[in-house]
C-alpha cells in the first residue's frame, strides 16, 4: 500500500532526534571508559610524586603518542594500608581501575585472593619473557608459575661506610671488610662508647636495612623450599645468621644499642649522615639523602659481608603495575603494561631516579661508570627476593619479632625462628585446599 507523504518528513525528523539523543548519552553520560569516539580510556591508580610522577608522566606522553586510540588517565591514591582497602573494595564491587601501581612484595598475596588478572598469556604473545629481567624482579611478579604483574623497578642492599672514620682508626678506606670477622674487628675499633652511652658505633646489624633477610642469605641460608613452596625460617645458616646477631647485641649490650637507635634522626639527621654511625647496611635509595644533606661525605659502599668473605648477595623489592580482576579495558591496559616492561618505558621510567629491572637500561644510564651505583647494579644478578607467598606480610612481621625477641634475650634464636617457620606454614596450609 502506498504510504501518504504527509507523514514521511515528521517521522524522518523523530528518527533523527532519537539518534542525536542516543549519541549524547553514549558520548557524555554513559560509559567513562571512553574518550571520544574509538578513543578507550585507562584509568591507572598511582602514588607518585616529584620526579617519579615525571617520568611516569613521559611514559605516558611516548605510550599515547604511539596508541592514539588509548588515552591513560592517572588518577592519584596515596601509597598506605588505606589505598590497598580502597583498591580491594574496588575489585570487590566491580569497579576497579584498569591499571594499579603496586608493590611486587603484595603480588603473592594478592593473586592468591584471586584480585588480579593473570598477564601470562598476554604476556608470552607480545614477547615479554622472563630472560629480559633480573631473575627475583620476575620472580617476585609470579605466582605458582604464573605472571601477575609487570615489574617496573627495583633496588638493592650494600654495606655503606665512611672512609673518613677508617682512616682515623687506621683501617683501609680503600678495604672495606668483606668477612663476618673483618666487619666485627673494624665495628671494634670505630666505636667510641663513654659508660652506657654511644659518641660513635661501628656498626648495628639490626639497623636501617639490617633485616634478617639481609643476613640470613649473607649467611647462605634460604627462607623457602623451592621444591614444596614450604617456609624454612629456622634453616640453620638463617638460624647461624640470628646467633651472629644476637651475640653482637650482648658484646655492646643490647639495650645501650636500643637507647642509641631510638634517639636517631632521619634526613640531615641520619646518623650515617652525621656521623654518628660508621657503617650501616642500606639501599641505593639512601645515595639521593646523602647527595642533598651531605654531598661531602667521604663514603664508599661495599657487597654485604659474608662468613667466607665470598659468594656475595643481596635482595631486592620494587614497584610493578598490575590489571585488577574484574576491570573493563583490559586489553589496552595491557598495551600500556607492555610498554612500561619494555626498554623504551623502562628508560623513561627510571631515568635519573631509580633502578630498572632491565640491565641493559641501567647500562644506558651510566650508572656503571659511577664508582657508588656501579656497586647496587653489579650485585643484582645475585640478589634474592622475598618469597612469593599469600602470607608475605605475615612472614616479615614474624621474622621482625624473632629478631626483636632473640637479641633481647627472650628466646634463643633457633627456638624464635622454629616458631617462625611452624606459625607461617601453619597458616599457608588454607591456600592448599
Amino acid at each position: 500500500m502506498r504510504r501518504s507523504k504527509r507523514f514521511a518528513f515528521p517521522i524522518l525528523v523523530c528518527f533523527l532526534v532519537m539518534v542525536l539523543l542516543v549519541t549524547a548519552c553514549s558520548t557524555n553520560g554513559g560509559s567513562s571508559d571512553q574518550a571520544g569516539e574509538g578513543t578507550t580510556t585507562v584509568t591507572m591508580w598511582h602514588g607518585l610524586t616529584s620526579i617519579d610522577l615525571d617520568n611516569m608522566n613521559k611514559v605516558v606522553k611516548a605510550f599515547e603518542e604511539k596508541n592514539p586510540t588509548i588515552k591513560m588517565n592517572l588518577v592519584y591514591t596515596e601509597s598506605n594500608e588505606g589505598s590497598d582497602q580502597k583498591l580491594l573494595t574496588a575489585v570487590a564491587g566491580g569497579n576497579p581501575p584498569d591499571v594499579a601501581l603496586f608493590d611486587r612484595f603484595k603480588v603473592g598475596t594478592w593473586a592468591a585472593q584471586g584480585s588480579l588478572t593473570d598477564l601470562s598469556s598476554m604476556a608470552a604473545e607480545s614477547g615479554i619473557r622472563k630472560e629480559m629481567y633480573y631473575p627475583f624482579a620476575w620472580e617476585e611478579s609470579s605466582y605458582q608459575g604464573k605472571l601477575y604483574a609487570m615489574p617496573m623497578d627495583t633496588d638493592s642492599r650494600l654495606l655503606f661506610y665512611n672512609k673518613d672514620h677508617f682512616k682515623e682508626v687506621g683501617l683501609d678506606p680503600n678495604k672495606p671488610p668483606q668477612t663476618i670477622a673483618e666487619l666485627e674487628a673494624a665495628a671494634d675499633k670505630l666505636t667510641i662508647k663513654e659508660g652506657k652511652r654511644f659518641k660513635r658505633i661501628g656498626f648495628i646489624p639490626w639497623y636501617s636495612q639490617g633485616w634478617l633477610y639481609t643476613w640470613g642469605w649473607a649467611f647462605g641460608g634460604e627462607f623457602q623450599d623451592a621444591a614444596t613452596g614450604k617456609i624454612t625460617a629456622n634453616d640453620p645458616k638463617v638460624v647461624e645468621a640470628l646467633q651472629w646477631m644476637t651475640d653482637f647485641g650482648k658484646k655492646y649490650n643490647v639495650e645501650d644499642i636500643a637507647g642509641f637507635t631510638s634517639a636517631a634522626g632521619t634526613e640531615e639527621m641520619d646518623p650515617f649522615i652525621s656521623g654518628q654511625v660508621s657503617m650501616k647496611i642500606s639501599g641505593n635509595f639512601t645515595v639521593k639523602g646523602i647527595e642533598k644533606f651531605k654531598p661531602d661525605l667521604n663514603y664508599g659502599v661495599a657487597p654485604i659481608p659474608t662468613p667466607t668473605g665470598t659468594n656475595f648477595t643481596t635482595w631486592s623489592g620494587g614497584g610493578s603495575a598490575i590489571i585488577p580482576k574484574g576491570a573493563k579495558n583490559v586489553a589496552a591496559a595491557w598495551k600500556f603494561l607492555e610498554f612500561l616492561g619494555k626498554e623504551e618505558g623502562q628508560t623513561l621510567l627510571n631515568a635519573d631516579s631509580q633502578i630498572s629491572v632491565i640491565d641493559s637500561v641501567n647500562d644506558k644510564y651510566g650508572y656503571k661508570d659511577d664508582p657508588i651505583m656501579k656497586e647496587f647494579i653489579n650485585i643484582l644478578p645475585n640478589s634474592h627476593n622475598r618469597p612469593v607467598i599469600p602470607e608475605g606480610q605475615l612472614l616479615w612481621n614474624e621474622l621482625a619479632s624473632a629478631t626483636e625477641k632473640a637479641t633481647r634475650g627472650n628466646g634463643t634464636p633457633k627456638e624464635n625462628l622454629d616458631r617462625v617457620t611452624e606459625t607461617v606454614n601453619k597458616a599457608l596450609e588454607k591456600y592448599d585446599k
